[in-house]
């Protein structure tokens, strides 16, 4: 599993002309099952994206093709996670 940072970099007033694209980019990854939560970091910073059933490197492909990562709009940080201990909820996530 991982948990992506999008953090906005000094090209984030390109932000909206990429939005549609960065919003399909969304759409694809919660088809797909990749994507379990996206959301704002506070403050505006950017977003975050959390990510399962995928590999580091198609995880690096997926995200060369968000608009705002390709647009340099957003600085992306990839940290791994593996899972130890979860609630009963999200056991699936130990899978």
């Amino acid at each position: 599993m991982f948990l992506v940072t999008l953090r906005f970099s000094a090209n984030r007033a390109q932000a909206p002309a990429h939005m549609d694209g960065h919003n399909a980019w969304i759409r694809r990854g919660f088809a797909d099952g990749v994507f379990l939560l996206v959301g704002g970091l506070d403050g505006g910073a950017g977003g975050a994206v959390l990510a399962h059933n995928i590999t580091r490197g198609d995880l690096e492909a997926r995200l060369r093709d968000d608009p705002f990562v390709s647009e340099a709009v957003v600085d992306a940080d990839i940290v791994a996670i593996t899972p130890g201990r979860v609630d009963d909820r999200l056991a699936f996530l130990k899978a």
